[in-house]
């Protein structure tokens, strides 16, 4: 700039001075009408590449869906193209506190135990009625792997058909299997002793593992199915399409492979399982 005013002060022309600058004229205008240093003004702000899906994301939410992965997984669908922590932190003001109360955790051996629960699940029908249906959810205590099968009615027979297909998919029998209180289970308790549903402990007992009973009241020992239950709730329902509960469930089988079971602290393999024949 100081070179412009010097040579303008000498009397050479806007063109002159341009020619030998290597500036625009009216570049050297410029500078001639505004003599100073430049100001500039803010830059326009980039939309960045969440910015065209936050009203879905909102949507979402809105709908109950606030699991960050199973939001990323439908955005990718959508076309997103962004990372998980710019998505992250657009949810953090959009999702409830919460409050964690801390459990001591217990370890089990391979093999040595799995934990059941039925989760009840809602959906619209296409004649726009609300229905429920019911999820087998057994996880297995030391690799947290799981097995999960919806089904209409969770009576004792169904429990049992769904025992035996959730052996046939781990490949064996664990030791043991760990419940809340249901009556399909234990009918209720005599001077703190369990009456066991005689059916179903038939079962246990011919296909030889045994049944145990978390304290009453105290859900949270077993805490690695109540928060199989929740997963599944969290995870895969919000983005489950079905044409029946077949179909349900095989969409089930198909995102335990492709995204339950591939979580890091999963290590499915039979080493697990006792194996009896």
């Amino acid at each position: 700039m100081q070179s412009i005013l010097e040579m303008r002060g000498r009397g050479q022309s806007i063109r002159s001075i341009s020619a030998e600058l290597g500036l625009s004229r009216n570049t050297v205008r410029k500078y001639l009408r505004e003599p100073g240093m430049p100001r500039y003004g803010p830059r326009p702000r980039r939309p960045g590449r969440l910015e065209p899906y936050e009203s879905f994301v909102r949507q979402r939410v809105a709908e109950g869906v606030r699991n960050g992965v199973v939001l990323l997984r439908e955005l990718r669908g959508r076309g997103y193209a962004g990372g998980y922590t710019a998505l992250k932190d657009f949810l953090r003001p959009l999702r409830p506190p919460k409050t964690e109360l801390a459990t001591m955790r217990f370890e089990t051996a391979p093999g040595e135990q799995a934990q059941v629960d039925w989760g009840r699940f809602a959906f619209i029908d296409t004649s726009g009625v609300r229905q429920l249906v019911w999820a087998f959810v057994m996880v297995l205590s030391w690799s947290r792997a799981l097995y999960v099968e919806f089904v209409e009615r969770a009576d004792v027979s169904t429990f049992i058909a769904c025992h035996i297909r959730a052996f046939e998919h781990f490949g064996g029998v664990v030791l043991r299997c760990l419940y809340d209180n249901l009556k399909l289970v234990v009918l209720g308790r005599e001077g703190g002793t369990p009456v066991w549903n005689e059916r179903f402990q038939d079962f246990a007992l011919r296909v030889g593992f045994d049944t145990r009973l978390c304290r009453p009241y105290r859900a949270q020992t077993k805490g690695r199915v109540e928060s199989g239950v929740k997963y599944v709730r969290g995870n895969f329902w919000p983005t489950a399409r079905f044409v029946d509960l077949q179909d349900l469930s095989r969409q089930a089988q198909t995102w335990i492979d492709e995204v339950a079971d591939r979580r890091i602290h999963v290590y499915k393999s039979r080493l697990h399982l006792t194996i009896r024949a």
